[in-house]
């Protein structure tokens, strides 16, 4: 069970809830005194004090001069709703949509958005009844916050002032079926909200489609990062590399932790290999080889990087305006009004873990073709199979993996040092921080099916070397291999090869391929 407290969710957790449907626990007392304090205050500054204030009782963007009476601030809160239901595209992963609400819960407990703690606790009913909207994958600038994505989450929960249907409320899933938002809820027994003031805002605005993207990719990409080394290791021993390049003093010398750490797990993965150093007259490797180290090792550093920071995206108040304590005795607030739902930071962030995870699939791919050219593999039959010719081996799993890192190459151009003005130019400067995390997303998921041709590539050349009388490889690339072979047998002559690297793919994503592996070895 999972508590949401506004300050200390992980990533794990967010996994666990997207992908696992762990529970989330109802709201704490205190949370639901600090959200109803803050709450109370929004609705007193437009009755009684007359306070304008953005968002609250005026109009938003550039309609932000015209103001808005306090009797029609629940109306507002649920046009801005309707109005931002404009996403196009194809319908978002569950476990993004349910990333994206068990954030956006998180921050609502903060107290900082003004909404009664009724709005995150329907929230927190709908993840644990398992009702997920149906977003569409396109239409946010990543600024102004997410506010397509989110309405679209938004309107399945609340609904019109008037009695009677309650009007449009997008489409969810319910117990494996696509229903229409409103009869969701009634299966699911949870009940649609009539907004109040500001909570329509507050359910739209911020980053939560690029911080659960995020949130959920640097988990992916370290568990990614993990099986790109087993597989590499795979490759080297397969390919009679050589281990001085993995010397713990050459690493040192360059002073980088990562590097370092990377080719620590390839010595431990090969330790005890009757492969690795077995050609005398070897000088030294193709870069492909000599390089993993100086190549992994950089990644390794760009995700815990990006894991810190998104670690404290998940837990930000990214809504417009915020609600503050003042200070003086008698405990008033006050409302600010800012930028914190401008999403460069994650749209640069998202931008390097595709930019980082490309060379993954980059530097894999090489040792796929390296394994597969007689020329460069030191003995290896042709597209790694005995009759070359007859069969075709592998060589259309290399093509694959060609065109998914040249798909890589579009996928990871910058999205973040793009923008367009929007909202009649008031908002003149946007993040495309959306884009970018689809893009990243498509990336993790090319470079998995690349990893995948690796370890089908190197699984194979390491049968061919132990059939032509050569040693056995190290312990823990032993295990590796035995790993593949539970999963995707030995190719002795041609056959479809797309449901092997697609098995192999799915169990890198759940991490499921290697699991023993990392019980000897800690694989950065």
């Amino acid at each position: 069970m999972i508590e949401l407290t506004g300050s200390d969710l992980t990533i794990e957790q967010i996994v666990a809830v997207a992908r696992s449907r762990e529970p989330v626990a109802s709201l704490r007392e205190d949370v639901r005194q600090r959200m109803q304090h803050s709450h109370d205050w929004v609705e007193r500054s437009i009755s009684q004090s007359g306070k304008i204030i953005y968002g609250v009782n005026t109009g938003f963007g550039s309609l932000a001069t015209k103001i808005i009476s306090a009797s029609q601030a629940r109306q507002l809160s649920r046009n801005l709703i309707l109005g931002c239901i404009s996403g196009v595209g194809r319908a978002l992963a569950q476990d993004v949509v349910r990333a994206m609400m068990v954030i956006r819960a998180n921050m609502l407990v903060k107290g900082h958005s003004g909404v009664r703690p009724r709005v995150a606790q329907t929230l927190i009913d709908l993840l644990n009844a398992g009702v997920t909207p149906v977003v569409p994958e396109k239409g946010s600038l990543g600024a102004s916050g997410d506010l397509a994505p989110l309405a679209h989450i938004a309107v399945v929960m609340t609904r019109d002032l008037e009695e009677g249907d309650g009007g449009y409320s997008g489409m969810a899933y319910y117990q494996g079926e696509l229903l229409e938002g409103a009869e969701a809820m009634r299966r699911a027994g949870i009940e649609r909200l009539v907004l109040g003031a500001k909570e329509g805002l507050a359910l739209s605005n911020g980053t939560d489609f690029m911080a659960a993207c995020g949130a959920l990719a640097v988990y992916d990409a370290e568990n990614l990062l993990r099986h790109s080394q087993a597989a590499a290791a795979l490759s080297l021993e397969a390919l009679l590399g050589l281990s001085a390049a993995l010397d713990p003093a050459l690493h040192a010398a360059n002073n980088q932790p990562g590097q370092q750490r990377i080719a620590a797990n390839l010595r431990l993965l090969t330790a005890g290999s009757h492969l690795i150093d077995s050609l005398p007259s070897k000088v030294q490797d193709a870069y492909s080889l000599r390089c993993i180290p100086q190549v992994l090792g950089p990644v390794l550093d760009t995700l815990a990087f990006l894991r810190q920071r998104f670690a404290a995206a998940v837990n930000a108040a990214t809504d417009n305006p915020l609600i503050f304590e003042t200070g003086s005795p008698d405990g008033d607030l006050r409302s600010i009004s800012g930028g914190n739902f401008h999403g460069q930071g994650p749209a640069m962030w998202l931008d390097f873990l595709g930019i980082a995870m490309a060379e993954v699939a980059d530097i894999a791919e090489r040792c796929i073709f390296r394994l597969l050219t007689p020329e460069l593999s030191h003995g290896l039959p042709a597209m790694l199979v005995p009759s070359s010719g007859l069969d075709g081996g592998l060589m259309m799993a290399q093509y694959t993996a060609a065109a998914l890192v040249s798909d890589n190459k579009t996928l990871a151009h910058p999205d973040s040092v793009d923008s367009i003005p929007s909202c009649a130019n008031q908002e003149d400067h946007v993040s495309m921080g959306a884009n970018a995390a689809r893009h990243a997303l498509e990336i993790l998921e090319n470079v998995r099916h690349v990893v995948a041709i690796e370890f089908q590539a190197a699984a194979q050349a390491l049968d061919l070397r132990a059939a032509g009388g050569m040693g056995p490889p190290g312990q823990g690339t032993s295990r590796v291999h035995a790993a593949v072979r539970r999963h995707v047998t030995y190719l002795e002559h041609d056959r479809e090869l797309a449901p092997d690297t697609s098995r192999l793919a799915e169990l890198i994503l759940s991490g499921e391929l290697i699991k023993d592996v990392f019980e000897m070895v800690a694989l950065g």
